[in-house]
């Protein structure tokens, strides 16, 4: 289901768990950037942007202010308030209603995690550094409830048939291997390049999926997106350069 720049999540989400991505269309922002980039630190216009996000705050009626995160592609994860701050971490929980955890992408996977009992909810931003840094390792831990529990959706990002990548990105994620099953889940998820040798076509996605699985988590849905060739609904910073940001929100609505 999408309006004009909103897609919302088809998975079995409980409720009161809400979730939304922003597409790239209706909003402020020009130029490049057009028109609803969520970004603050992309080089946009702050008007542009502060607008976006009240567009965003006031459409979706939010129960309060998304928690923004400075992203450094880091394992870092916060708890997420609603008191304004940006803080620095790629991931945020929240762990009762009314806190809206957001993550900025454009090309990096966006993941969203709730409980069964729709008492706690997650955002992460997760790039290929996060991801073998153990963001969603870490991510798990912080909710504190069983791998079993918890039910997960896999945003828009770059699709493996454009994510070129070196042989430091697979060696990097072969280094973090749980154990030997899940090298070999992982392993399946980078295909040698046709042209190049000792590059990869990288699957995102496959690799969230093999670590998510070997971590416990069955109900993982979604996927299949890709940001770098879909131009007009998506930002992508591999094949714009400068370019704008999406944002995939979940929170708990207040009874």
């Amino acid at each position: 289901m999408t309006a004009e720049h909103y897609l919302y999540p088809h998975w079995p989400a409980p409720e009161p768990v809400r979730t939304v991505v922003t597409l790239r269309t209706g909003g402020h922002s020009g130029g490049v950037y057009e028109s609803f980039n969520l970004g603050a630190h992309a080089g946009d216009d702050p008007a542009a942007v502060t607008a976006n996000r009240r567009r965003l705050k006031d459409e979706l009626r939010l129960p309060a202010e998304p928690q923004w995160l400075e992203q450094i592609h880091s394992s870092k994860v916060v708890e997420a308030q609603s008191d304004g701050l940006v803080r620095t971490a790629d991931a945020s929980i929240a762990l009762g209603p009314g806190i809206v955890c957001a993550v900025l992408t454009a090309d990096c996977l966006p993941l969203l995690l709730c409980d069964r009992a729709a008492t706690r909810v997650a955002a992460v931003h997760a790039g290929w550094r996060g991801l073998a840094g153990g963001i969603l390792r870490n991510t798990l831990s912080a909710l504190g409830c069983a791998a079993e529990d918890l039910l997960v959706y896999l945003g828009p990002a770059i699709g493996p048939q454009a994510f070129e990548t070196g042989i430091e990105v697979l060696e990097a994620f072969f280094d973090r291997a749980i154990d030997g099953r899940h090298a070999e889940a992982m392993a399946r998820c980078f295909q040698p390049h046709a042209e190049k040798p000792l590059h990869f076509r990288a699957d995102l996605y496959g690799l969230a999926r093999a670590e998510l699985e070997r971590l416990g988590v069955a109900e993982v849905y979604e996927g299949g997106y890709c940001t770098f060739t879909d131009a007009q609904r998506f930002y992508s910073y591999r094949r714009d350069g400068v370019t704008g940001r999406m944002a995939s929100l979940i929170w708990l609505e207040p009874r």
